[in-house]
């Protein structure tokens, strides 16, 4: 029999007279895309999933030390910047007293110590024992030293025995700083607690060494211009 008007070719019964719902794949049943697999909007475009480094991209965009997400530095990571070179004293002459002593004997720092203090016309002297310092403190009359800088692993001077004594002595109008290895927590604390103002790793020391110098070797009537 053919079919009439509004009947389904093909089947007899009442079941043929159901409309058939198409249905979707098993597969494709309420799956939703994850990474990496593309979108498809109501409008029938696709679209690429995001990447979400994105957000560590725009997160950590302003900061400089190359750290990803957050925007945040660790503490004592802040970014460095190169410090200006300062200027130099007016020039001295052989007359000048030093105002700078150092217990160093380790040759590149002494080196280097000689060739920032000729650049900034600073007069520094080496010194290898209390005796020997209190013998050139004592041609400068009654100015006592501006800066006493040492190396706290010269064993030649012991450094925690005799930093106190000339602390006691000098008082306030003196620092004293010291230098080590970044290694050494130890000594550090021990080298604060017997009366060092400042206690630097080697690194630092030498990257401070031109305003370290300016700073302390400057006579007192000329104001330091750096800090």
């Amino acid at each position: 029999m053919n079919a009439g008007p509004g009947r389904p070719s093909g089947g007899g019964g009442g079941g043929g007279r159901r409309r058939r719902r198409g249905r979707r794949p098993n597969n494709q049943r309420g799956q939703r895309p994850g990474p990496g697999l593309s979108r498809e909007n109501k409008d029938g475009i696709y679209t690429a999933p995001m990447d979400h480094s994105y957000r560590a991209a725009l997160a950590g965009g302003n900061n400089s030390n190359g750290h990803k997400g957050g925007g945040r530095q660790r503490p004592g990571f802040a970014t460095q910047y190169p410090q200006p070179e300062p200027e130099p004293l007016p020039a001295i002459t052989e007359d000048t007293n030093s105002r700078i002593f150092a217990f160093i004997e380790d040759l590149f720092f002494m080196a280097k110590i000689q060739e920032t203090a000729r650049k900034l016309n600073v007069k520094v002297e080496f010194v290898k024992s209390d005796k020997d310092l209190m013998e050139k403190m004592s041609q400068n009359g009654d100015e006592k030293p501006s800066l006493i800088i040492f190396d706290l692993n010269l064993a030649s001077v012991k450094p925690l025995t005799l930093i106190p004594k000339l602390k006691s002595k000098l008082k306030k109008g003196t620092s004293i700083i010291g230098f080590l290895s970044h290694v050494q927590g130890d000594l550090k604390q021990k080298a604060h607690e017997v009366g060092c103002d400042m206690v630097l790793p080697r690194s630092a020391f030498s990257q401070n060494l031109p305003q370290l110098l300016r700073r302390h070797g400057a006579p007192e009537d000329v104001e330091p211009t750096v800090q």
